[in-house]
């Protein structure tokens, strides 16, 4: 799954639920992610524009997201209970949508019955909006503020109260015109303002028993209030070195958290108002902290579940009695995927910021050191013998120990232009550019042919005897490799758009060819004859082919987030993984001969089972 996309200087908002899941954005995704498993996860494509804050209904069964567009969709989650996660290829069921703001929404906050919600953050006519899930109507007025509203908190228990944070400095307490438990819109009102902070104020939370709510600022303060009253119960003066951007209860109410942007994360005691742990993420802008959610505090086995967001992506998990470390870190990309290479079991993933991210069954995600990899987007990824090689827009090839999950160190040969794919033999690697091909063995270039066309894809057979090149004049080039130069053997002229993507099957005798217009062309090699067109159901360009070990079915992924899963014995015959991943897929592979795996533009690498077409 992807890390949390994070924005330096802005509080990023996290969520979790009762069983230790942690809930995020990425981009326009929402991701559900086990704190204790974290290879499992589910994520949500169902925004068309990028998603700022989500979170689960108290009750469980539904999910609240909301974009920069003021849009809230709320979305069911009954697979939290029933199965985690869910098996279906089918999206949930959207409950209701509302246009809830004119502006970006911020965050948003559920009451305890899970039947309204409040949302905030910026708009032409209005900071804030509480409406009834069922109907979308309005339950009152958030008002108040002059500028943003940061953060909002519910109390969950009767007498309901809203609490807003804004970057005008000031906290709002909303209460609500009566509170007869038959009157069912419970409308919220404007109570008070209060001034405690001097500077803007980044989040506010509610203890779960609603006896108590507490603000942290840019100030590098922390307030602590009568849940009810909205009076001022506590003050914790420089708590940081820096502005505080999150804060988070524990179960008791008898200790909250708070990450800061001084880089470290504090485990305060209300009673004592003192710290009892800090920790401490080390220097530099990207181990600034960001936001903070404690996982599985409705619950009191919450020893382990605080989650720290650094700046530069990571989950940082702490266990509370533990003073000195993270007991883990939480890795995965944060930009789009843009190429990927599966080495037995482990996915590799390469990122559009440069980072390489080695993926595993029921293991945590690992990333690469940043050091030797790729200064830029990784946009080439494959395989030979248990090693992956790697070209970016750094005008490099870089190679990678799938065992050990490095890179190889002093092990980059310079491009002649920039590269645009690679292919992998068994000796040497084929590289194409803007201007040819190039043949790598070691880390010398060992052979270099100028092209009139413009390459924009490259596959070798398994034996590294003919390399196929796919050219944006619409066709594919077939060349025979001697072991010291290529050689032209043939051409391959049925596609009707760039070429996309190439693979020929384990044998070499099939090869397949993905397009511009979302055609793929599968050819006899030998004969260099067609042998079908059918597979033409994707819409948008094809960006990655890969075949079946029986040489029989071919899985292609496509910018129309499609995923299709095709047979050559029926050509008519495909499963259709529609709407796969937001954005566009990148990359697609078989983890094994029914499960596919696959990533694309918002971050994250699902896999899926599929019952073969024609089988």
């Amino acid at each position: 799954m992807s890390y949390e996309k994070t924005t330096r200087g802005a509080s990023t908002k996290l969520s979790s639920t009762k069983d230790h899941k942690i809930v995020y954005t990425n981009g326009k995704t929402v991701i559900i992610r086990d704190i204790n498993n974290p290879s499992l996860g589910f994520a949500y494509s169902g925004h068309a524009h990028q998603v700022n804050v989500a979170r689960v209904a108290p009750s469980g069964y539904y999910c609240a997201s909301a974009d920069v567009q003021g849009n809230v969709r709320i979305w069911d989650t009954s697979f939290l209970t029933s199965g985690f996660p869910p098996t279906s290829l089918e999206p949930p069921i959207l409950k209701a949508e509302y246009k809830t703001l004119s502006g970006r929404i911020t965050d948003l906050a559920w009451d305890g019955e899970s039947k309204r919600i409040v949302v905030v953050g910026e708009g032409r006519d209005r900071f804030g909006h509480a409406f009834q899930v069922d109907t979308g109507s309005g339950a009152g007025e958030i008002s108040g503020h002059s500028k943003v509203i940061n953060a909002v908190a519910v109390r969950h228990h009767r007498p309901f109260r809203a609490v807003t944070a804004s970057d005008d400095a000031s906290i709002i307490l909303h209460t609500v015109w009566w509170d007869d438990v038959s009157f069912i819109g419970v409308p919220f009102k404007y109570e008070k303002t209060i001034k405690t902070h001097t500077r803007f104020v980044q989040d506010v939370q509610y203890a779960h028993d609603g006896e108590h709510f507490v603000s942290v600022g840019a100030d590098a303060k922390a307030f602590i209030y009568d849940g009810k009253t909205g009076d001022t119960v506590a003050e914790f003066t420089d708590a940081h070195k820096g502005s505080i951007m999150a804060v988070s209860w524990s179960a008791d109410g008898k200790s909250f958290v708070t990450s800061s942007a001084d880089c470290t994360v504090k485990l305060w005691d209300v009673e004592s108002k003192k710290a009892v742990n800090t920790w401490d993420l080390g220097a530099g802008i990207h181990n600034q902290q960001v936001g903070n959610t404690w996982t599985g505090a409705h619950h009191h086995s919450h020893d382990v579940g605080i989650v720290s967001l650094s700046l530069g992506g990571n989950l940082n998990v702490f266990d509370r009695r533990v003073g000195d470390k993270p007991s883990k870190i939480i890795h995965g990309p944060q930009k789009a995927i843009t190429s990927g290479a599966l080495v037995a079991k482990t996915f590799f993933a390469g990122s559009y910021d440069g980072r390489v991210t080695a993926f595993e069954p029921n293991t945590e995600a690992a990333t690469l050191e940043e050091a030797t990899g790729h200064e830029g987007q990784v946009n080439g990824m494959n395989v030979s013998d248990g090693k992956v090689f790697s070209v970016g827009f750094d005008d490099r090839l870089r190679e990678i120990d799938g065992g050990k999950k490095m890179f190889t160190p002093n092990m980059a040969v310079s491009t002649t232009s920039q590269p645009k794919g690679v292919a992998a033999g068994p000796k040497e690697v084929f590289v194409i550019t803007g201007n040819g091909i190039q043949a790598v063995s070691g880390k010398e270039q060992v052979f270099s042919l100028p092209v009139n066309y413009q390459p924009s894809a490259v596959t070798v057979t398994i034996d590294g005897k003919t390399v196929a090149v796919g050219g944006e004049d619409q066709k594919v080039y077939l060349y025979d490799w001697s072991g010291s130069a290529l050689r032209e053997v043939g051409k391959l002229e049925s596609n009707r758009g760039i070429i996309g993507a190439l693979a020929f099957t384990p044998d070499g005798s099939i090869l397949a060819s993905g397009d511009s217009v979302g055609k793929i062309i599968v050819y006899d090699v030998k004969e260099r004859k067609m042998i079908t067109s059918r597979w033409a159901f994707h819409s948008a360009r094809i960006t990655s082919l890969a075949w079946n070990v029986d040489s029989k079915h071919c899985v292609s992924g496509s910018l129309d987030t499609h995923v299709y899963v095709w047979s050559l014995d029926k050509p008519m015959k495909n499963v259709a993984i529609k709407n796969a991943v937001a954005g566009g897929v990148s990359v697609v592979a078989w983890l094994d001969p029914t499960t596919v795996i696959g990533a694309g533009a918002d971050g994250c690498v699902r896999t899926w089972s599929v019952k073969l077409p024609g089988a």
